[in-house]
């Protein structure tokens, strides 16, 4: 009976500490309307789903709280202040867009929050400090496409991408790529996510004839380019970023985005992937996540990120100190993130230093090409 007691008491006390920890919160930015939509709808649904399969991190039960930025930078940036001074939020996770997910970065490092970023974010310098990011980098990811096209003979490409930071990262990961493979680029056509056609971008392309189009640009709106390209007969190889890997992309582009070769984090082809690669079985139980979460699979590769920023924090919370809640814990939160080795996620094993604010390396990357509406893995 002594013993009984005592076991009762155990019990009682450590129901008690579960009832008075501090819950983690987590604030997260999406662009769940406006023109980066495409993407942001994924992300939340991908966050929800890590959620739903684990609600509780190192013994914190989750709190999250989602915000639409409607695919402005500035509110995005507001949003992120709004979620540390008002929400007390312990980390951030967004955005959809790199102009908003620079805001948020700016934020980040002023009022000392971690963010972890699902899309391409590069800062200079100390402002790096508090920001990582779950996206493989461009450079990475533009440079396996380079190396796509020297095996297949191209010499010249010419580039059509978005007028934004996001189309500014494209062009110069190219451009880096292209002249180490010998390479030229022969264009450099801009466009804005609002616009309705880029006819006069895509007459100035063709007139310059070359062997292949590489698009700098994401989502919906990325499909634009590849329409202009078929009605103007274009017949030279096309090209494009991580950024297309969506189902709306791929209903409106249709059947002149056929043949388009891109870029992937290996989670798209999961099933395609040798049985001893270790992302195939998290990408699997991503999809299995998702599918109980929502109801139907997963059609993209954007909603896979945020769940790699879940799994993010719950390794690096297992390693904080401290109550959520304090600065105190949010400096060691970022501290534990920065020291993150060999994380496996969807989109890539993650190894992150203070001096590397991108965890991917090349196990991160796979080539996909569009075949009668699907993406099918380029040996």
């Amino acid at each position: 009976m002594k013993l009984a007691r005592i076991a009762a008491l155990a019990a009682v006390s450590l129901a008690a500490a579960q009832a008075f920890a501090a819950d983690l919160k987590v604030g997260v930015i999406s662009s769940l309307s406006g023109p980066v939509s495409a993407l942001g709808i994924p992300y939340e649904k991908g966050i929800r789903a890590a959620l739903a399969q684990q609600p509780t991190i190192a013994g914190h039960k989750v709190e999250l709280i989602v915000l639409d930025d409607a695919s402005d930078p500035t509110t995005a940036g507001r949003n992120a202040r709004k979620l540390v001074t008002e929400d007390k939020v312990d980390v951030l996770i967004g955005t959809s867009g790199v102009p908003g997910a620079m805001a948020i970065a700016a934020v980040a490092r002023e009022l000392g929050t971690p963010l972890i970023s699902p899309t391409p974010v590069s800062l200079p310098g100390p402002e790096n400090i508090w920001t990582v990011s779950v996206s493989q980098p461009f450079e990475l990811m533009v440079a396996a496409v380079v190396k796509r096209m020297q095996q297949a003979g191209v010499k010249s490409v010419a580039f059509i991408g978005f007028s934004d930071a996001l189309g500014d990262l494209a062009y110069d990961s190219l451009m880096k790529s292209a002249a180490a493979a010998g390479i030229k680029v022969v264009a450099n056509e801009r466009y804005a996510r609002s616009d309705s056609s880029v006819a006069g971008q895509v007459l100035k392309i063709v007139a310059a004839k070359p062997d292949a189009v590489f698009a700098g640009n994401s989502g919906t709106p990325g499909a634009l380019p590849y329409l202009a390209l078929a009605e103007r007969g274009y017949k030279g190889q096309i090209y494009g970023t991580h950024g297309l890997i969506n189902a709306d992309f791929v209903r409106v582009g249709g059947k002149s985005i056929e043949g388009l070769q891109v870029p992937s984090g290996p989670v798209l082809v999961a099933e395609q992937l040798d049985a001893a690669n270790p992302i195939r079985r998290v990408s699997m139980d991503f999809r299995a996540a998702y599918q109980k979460a929502h109801g139907a699979a997963p059609v993209d590769a954007f909603s896979s990120y945020t769940y790699d920023a879940y799994l993010l924090l719950a390794n690096a919370a297992a390693r904080a100190k401290g109550e959520p809640g304090t600065p105190a814990y949010r400096t060691s939160l970022r501290d534990a993130i920065d020291s993150t080795k060999e994380l496996v996620g969807t989109h890539g094993i993650y190894n992150f230093k203070p001096d590397n604010r991108y965890g991917s390396d090349e196990r991160a990357v796979v080539i996909v090409r569009m075949e009668k509406g699907q993406w099918k893995l380029v040996p």
